[in-house]
């Protein structure tokens, strides 16, 4: 069984939500859920090391969007080190120039995609984890940020494969619908234990309440068990303006 999770940790905030007072509560959150794997979105450098600080046990893959270092965001995906080897891992840009970093099509932002192989060093079972964040307006950049998102899990030939991400689109958009079209299917709806919570609230969560976060996983490969929003505060304070997502898998 893995567990698989996905946060957008959010790159600013304020007051009681500032990026100083939530770090220890997503740190929180990530330890308590103890995820084999996980995405996080808006993750810029402050997030990736004070991540990497306070979850020794973890390694990630991943880079900044801006200038394919450190500058920017990063989509990176972090995984348990002592659990996983990681044999390939990458980056690429939703865009015409995937190489390099670059905005695409109708695309407000860069956006990018990482990725890793893992293989669990007991079992030998793997999987291979991508995690994204797709543009907020670009409706041409979210579905052809699929497209390239498929294309990438088909090229492992069959190797096992889950998506996560803030896809910035709602079930049943041409985003969601493209992402579904294929070889990959929403683990909240076919998970047998799974909740309907939203997973976006943006601090106010009696006006904002949309599902925008999900975790995709390969319907042939990829069997979740369980699908949880953590819809939950640390110490009566909110840890991010997303709720944390994951599934528990098999893998067959």
């Amino acid at each position: 069984m893995f567990r698989i999770m996905s946060l957008n940790v959010l790159c600013w905030g304020e007051g009681e939500n500032s990026i100083e007072k939530r770090i220890p509560r997503v740190i929180e959150i990530i330890k308590k859920y103890a995820p084999s794997s996980f995405g996080v979105q808006e993750a810029h450098k402050q997030w990736i090391d004070a991540l990497a600080a306070g979850l020794p046990g973890y390694d990630y893959a991943g880079v900044g969007r801006d200038d394919g270092k450190e500058k920017g965001e990063y989509a990176a995906v972090f995984y348990l080190r002592d659990k996983f080897t990681a044999s390939d891992y990458g980056n690429f840009w939703i865009s015409e120039t995937p190489d390099v970093p670059s905005k695409g099509w109708d695309s407000a932002c860069t956006r990018i995609a990482t990725y890793v192989k893992l293989t669990d060093r007991e079992t030998g079972k793997e999987y291979v984890h991508f995690n994204t964040h797709l543009d907020h307006i670009g409706v041409v950049a979210q579905i052809n940020g699929a497209k390239m998102i498929m294309e990438k899990a088909a090229s492992f030939g069959g190797v096992p494969v889950v998506a996560t991400g803030d896809f910035n689109v709602l079930q049943g958009s041409d985003c969601y619908n493209t992402m579904i079209s294929a070889n990959l299917a929403d683990a909240r709806t076919l998970a047998p234990d799974s909740d309907d919570c939203f997973t976006f609230h943006w601090f106010r969560p009696e006006e904002y309440h949309d599902i925008i976060d999900f975790i995709f996983v390969d319907r042939d490969t990829v069997r979740p068990v369980k699908f949880k929003v953590i819809n939950e505060k640390v110490d009566g304070k909110f840890y991010s303006d997303h709720y944390a997502i994951y599934a528990d898998i098999e893998i067959n």
